[in-house]
């Protein structure tokens, strides 16, 4: 059975922040850094080369398949900002009505800038997310 590739690392949020082009980006990476940590009260933790990850859960599928993954976090992509949280957003059509311009894929939520969307609707989709994660998988605080 494969493993998780994405799996924390040691490399400080703050260090991989600090490589991130451009420079705009890098802000409004670490705009998102203070808002998951004012969020969730958690620590960030790097999880693989690119995702800051806050909490995290462990899974076990019902192949087997099992592991552990990050509850919530984000990516600073070129392209986009990568927002996560485990249980996707198909179930919350009505805060994301309210959020701004984004667009959506399973677990991931892309925005060009953050300007672009409510951050207080995004605090509301992160709680949200967090909740019903741990309906289905305890999260435990990183």
């Amino acid at each position: 059975m494969s493993e998780n590739k994405t799996k924390p690392t040691e490399i400080s949020p703050e260090d991989f922040l600090a490589t991130v082009e451009p420079e705009k980006r890098r802000e409004q990476g670490l705009q998102l850094l203070q808002f998951f940590k004012d969020v969730t009260g958690w620590s960030p933790r790097m999880w693989g080369p690119s995702i800051i990850g806050f909490g995290e859960y462990h899974y076990k599928y019902p192949t087997g398949r099992e592991g552990d993954f990050l509850a919530t976090g984000f990516s600073p992509r070129k392209a986009n900002l990568s927002l996560y949280i485990m249980p996707g957003y198909q179930n919350y059509g009505h805060l994301l009505d309210r959020l701004g311009k984004h667009k959506l894929g399973r677990s991931c939520l892309y925005i060009n800038k953050l300007e672009d969307i409510d951050m207080d609707v995004l605090a509301e989709l992160v709680r949200a997310g967090i909740d019903d994660l741990d309906k289905i998988y305890p999260v435990k605080p990183s």
